[in-house]
């Protein structure tokens, strides 16, 4: 599940989660946002909660710091962090240049044999290497600690700061082939997981028992990480959206909602499922998630290349609304998946970004606060291909094209 690559200076073998190739192309495609823009550079950050937009570039994420890529358009790109992830980058990062800012360490720890540096040194050092920067592209302005951009924006006095956080996450909604692979590979271990988490579904046993049974499996064979922490919700707590397993005990009679996002090569996979924790459904209990799985199907046959959330959105929303289901809705019924689980773009009612050949697609049909059954959810994948889409996981589809 993992690339491997060699360094040819050091002599060494070195495992890690990027692809070389991969991430060549897409600082070639970040490159050409700048152009477009009259920019000279991309500041791109990320940590261990937005990791996304730092590990497309990079297939690495620091632990405990913050960080960010600059990305010049030309010369080589610069990973901007902490010390003490510094050797772990330059072990396992596509982008092995580093440099330390206090603002990305952790508050008031000391590295007394570390380089440290501030915006205004890097900005010296990119001018006497001939890197003259006037405007910087901002990736994840809306996630960047607002200290993070008042000390870049001191360092780089005078040079213009532009928001080009939409433009560059569009780029991650069109999935490559190697992509796809990795999606599909990490919707394996949701097979595994499903199977050991029902195993562990039953009276008397605790919420968490169910999560060590799928994380564990998902782990032994691969995963690198989990997109979410993995969610067990029973009885009344299924109403929470995505309740994560406690030490609650439980009850025959209850429902439980499960769900785990494992990754491989920092893609995730993910299902969804409602079950009996007694291993019998009751008439109302099967009725009501006969509805989501009908809303499923309905859903599943709009995707196909050109079509849109406002569209998407239609066939499920008339059925929920005909069973009196409609004042339960949290989210819409699918979106996309990729390096999160649910990352941009989402189809709901509103939206207007177009399926495309190769994007990756969840379909995630759900209920909540219901008075009776508190919540539930079912979901699984789809890519989308030339005429309309394929399942990442044919176990999972065929389990949700039949009525309980």
């Amino acid at each position: 599940s993992t690339t491997i690559f060699y360094n040819i200076e050091k002599e060494e073998l070195f495992m890690s989660y990027y692809n070389p190739g991969e991430s060549k192309l897409r600082i070639e495609k970040l490159r050409g946002i700048l152009a477009k823009r009259g920019l000279d550079a991309a500041l791109v950050y990320y940590d261990e909660l937005n990791i996304a937009n730092g590990w497309y570039l990079t297939g690495w994420c620091p632990q405990f710091e913050k960080g960010a890529v600059l990305v010049p358009i030309s010369g080589e790109p610069i990973l901007l962090g902490g010390p003490e992830s510094e050797p772990f980058a330059q072990m396992s990062s596509a982008i092995t240049k580093t440099r330390c800012f206090p603002v990305f360490m952790v508050p008031d720890e000391e590295y007394p044999n570390a380089t440290i540096m501030n915006f205004g040194q890097l900005n010296e050092e990119l001018r006497a290497g001939g890197t003259e920067l006037k405007r910087i592209g901002f990736v994840g302005t809306t996630t960047i600690p607002h200290q993070v951009y008042l000390d870049f924006q001191k360092g780089f006095e005078g040079i213009e700061l532009v928001d080009i956080t939409d433009e560059y996450e569009v780029l991650r909604a069109y999935k490559s082939p190697w992509e796809i692979e990795q999606i599909r590979a990490a919707t394996g271990l949701c097979d595994l997981a499903f199977d050991k988490m029902i195993e562990k579904i039953r009276p008397g046993a605790y919420e968490y028992e169910v999560a060590a049974a799928g994380e564990y499996v998902c782990r032994l064979n691969g995963a690198n990480s989990f997109a979410y922490s993995c969610i067990v919700g029973s009885g009344e707590r299924a109403k929470a959206v995505v309740p994560t397993a406690t030490n609650k005990v439980m009850n025959a009679g209850e429902l439980v909602m499960i769900g785990i996002a494992p990754r491989i090569n920092g893609y995730a996979g993910t299902f969804g499922d409602t079950l009996p924790v007694s291993g019998t459904f009751t008439q109302r209990q099967k009725d009501l998630l006969n509805h989501m799985r009908e809303t499923l199907r309905l859903t599943k046959a709009m995707l196909k290349p050109g079509m849109t959330g406002r569209e998407i959105d239609v066939p499920g929303r008339r059925y929920y609304e005909k069973h009196d289901l409609a004042k339960y809705i949290v989210c819409p019924f699918a979106h996309s998946i990729g390096l999160m689980e649910a990352e941009a773009p989402f189809f709901g009612p509103n939206g207007d970004f177009a399926l495309v050949p190769g994007m990756a697609v969840m379909v995630d049909i759900s209920f909540f606060n219901h008075p009776e059954l508190h919540g539930g959810r079912i979901e699984t994948g789809y890519v989308i291909t030339e005429t309309g889409c394929e399942p990442f996981s044919k176990k999972m589809d065929a389990y949700f094209m039949k009525d309980l």
